[in-house]
């Protein structure tokens, strides 16, 4: 029988292509909150994402000081690599980060106009590293269907 699993190098070259992330954070008496985030990632480093300080993803991971991230494809063949580990909160300046970010997902110029547009929202987030510890994948493209 075929393993539909990823091995770790694959996960982390998947986790690394452009993906919308959904991120969930357990949440006291309710069920986790999950939201859609832009991410950054390289292969042995931290999950990177920019948050508003006080939104509630924010105020979550601050109780809970964990995460999880799932990222996945939509097309066939069907893949997604979900991790889940602790968050830290760094305290730095993330307009760096904001611009790799907005060039990763919209392109150089449309990032820097998406920038632009919202400098006022963007200017007192946070930087939010997710260090995976645990990793969950499936590839259908591993799947024998003859």
């Amino acid at each position: 029988m075929t393993t539909l699993n990823m091995p770790r190098s694959g996960c982390q070259a998947f986790l690394a292509e452009v993906h919308v992330g959904i991120l969930s954070v357990g949440e006291p008496g309710r069920g986790p909150t999950s939201s859609p985030v832009w991410y950054g990632y390289e292969p042995g480093g931290p999950v990177r994402i920019t948050a508003g300080p006080d939104s509630r993803k924010v105020r979550l991971i601050q109780q809970a000081g964990r995460a999880s991230l799932c990222v996945q494809t939509e097309q066939l063949p069907y893949c997604y690599v979900s991790v889940e580990g602790p968050v830290e909160i760094v305290d730095s300046d993330v307009r760096s980060e904001q611009r790799v970010l907005a060039h990763r997902y919209l392109g150089e110029k449309l990032g820097d106009r998406y920038l632009a547009s919202q400098a006022d929202g963007l200017s007192d987030e946070v930087l939010l590293h997710l260090h995976p510890e645990r990793w969950w994948s499936r590839d259908f493209s591993r799947l024998s269907l003859g």
